[in-house]
């Protein structure tokens, strides 16, 4: 195998044709199963390591390989981090045509037990997660990367399956938890569930609030209603803060993508005017909350971020973005591009949006300063990248 790509896949070439194949490590020999060929492209499953490389360990979790959730469990976890500062750094020179700075800084915490919300599938008297490539369940009795109080509640849900009060139209649902409360979120089913349902749940599970978790993370509280976007990994919250926000200070910010004002609050201890801007409804309701809590003035704009951008005279000294996977995209960059803010900081989870977009901003002048890695997702393909950019 020659190198891993974005999604966690490792890639060789053979008589002209790209071979890409799960859970292997660069400088591996390996069999594999065809799955799907192209005129170019050969997609394979994993038979048999012939020659492992050093870094290969046993996975832990007995549902690796199956489960769709994790794709980097036999790679040893300073390996992974080698292997996404590398792959991060290949898709901003291929896609953006960018060179990072020589230094990617990586910030890690415990590689287990992160996770503060995860999705489940339930099928009959299951749950667990879907198969990789696939819509059928992978039932589980536990997940090494969900916290521990998340790993107490499956267990609670396997039981309650059995249980002639469960709904059977009930097809996925999520757990999001601070440790000591949970939040129970239905994202899935056949028809509205009857209030007694949550009242059975909140019987059996300790903890369990009917309506918004409270949060603590960056030296703020925060409440988190049903469906408003809070980060996964509850080791390394503080840390992405204050790597995103370190060395900013001033009078004006700007809080682009600000969900329930996980940055807002912290950028308001540094700027003397700070303003959010936040589309969803529910997010805008707890930043004001949050805000008004914390007794921060804070200017909330409840309205998508190109349109907030078209009409906006005022130059901020620095902008911080987390945008959704899409990224800014064309009309954000452009907008940005003309108010030409001092500094602009990108919080991205998509490495290929992060590369045009930053190719982007780095047309309109803009240089970049710093990248840091923040690993939030360990065992996983995914990326969390910190961009920083200065005039």
């Amino acid at each position: 195998m020659e190198k891993l790509v974005y999604g966690g896949d490792g890639l060789a070439r053979k008589n002209g044709l790209v071979v890409l194949a799960p859970f292997v490590l660069p400088g591996e020999r390996v069999l594999v199963e065809t799955l799907e060929q192209k005129p170019d492209l050969l997609r394979t499953r994993l038979s048999e390591v012939r020659e492992p490389a050093p870094g290969r360990v046993a996975p832990p979790c007995l549902y690796f390989g199956r489960c769709g959730g994790c794709q980097y469990q036999h790679a040893d976890y300073e390996i992974q981090l080698e292997l996404k500062r590398s792959i991060l750094r290949e898709t901003l020179a291929r896609i953006g045509k960018i060179s990072a700075p020589e230094e990617i800084r990586v910030i890690s915490a415990d590689p287990w037990n992160y996770r503060n919300r995860s999705q489940f599938h339930i099928d009959g008297t299951q749950i667990g997660y879907l198969e990789a490539q696939s819509n059928r369940l992978c039932a589980i009795d536990h997940c090494p990367i969900s916290s521990p109080k998340i790993n107490e509640v499956i267990g609670m849900f396997r039981r309650m399956l059995n249980d002639s009060r469960w709904p059977r139209f009930v097809r996925s649902l999520e757990i999001f938890t601070n440790e000591r409360d949970v939040q129970l979120n239905v994202l899935e089913t056949e028809r509205p569930l009857a209030r007694r349902f949550f009242e059975w749940c909140a019987a059996e599970i300790p903890g369990l609030v009917l309506g918004d978790l409270e949060y603590s993370a960056a030296g703020f509280i925060y409440r988190v209603s049903g469906g408003s976007f809070f980060q996964v990994n509850r080791f390394l919250l503080d840390p992405l803060v204050d790597v995103a926000l370190e060395g900013s200070r001033g009078e004006a910010a700007l809080d682009l993508y600000a969900g329930v004002g996980l940055f807002s609050l912290p950028l308001a201890q540094r700027f003397g005017r700070v303003t959010a801007v936040e589309s969803g409804g529910g997010a805008v309701r707890d930043l004001q909350f949050n805000a008004e809590r914390a007794d921060i003035a804070i200017d909330v704009r409840q309205m998508n971020v190109d349109s907030f951008l078209a009409s906006l005279e005022m130059v901020p000294e620095f902008v911080l973005a987390d945008p959704p996977r899409s990224g800014l995209g064309r009309a954000v960059i452009g907008y940005l591009a003309r108010l030409k803010p001092a500094r602009i900081t990108i919080v991205a989870c998509n490495p290929a949006t992060l590369a045009r977009d930053l190719a982007g901003l780095l047309a309109a002048g803009y240089q970049l300063d710093q990248v840091a890695l923040i690993d939030l997702f360990p065992q996983t393909f995914h990326i969390e990248t910190v961009a920083k950019l200065k005039l």
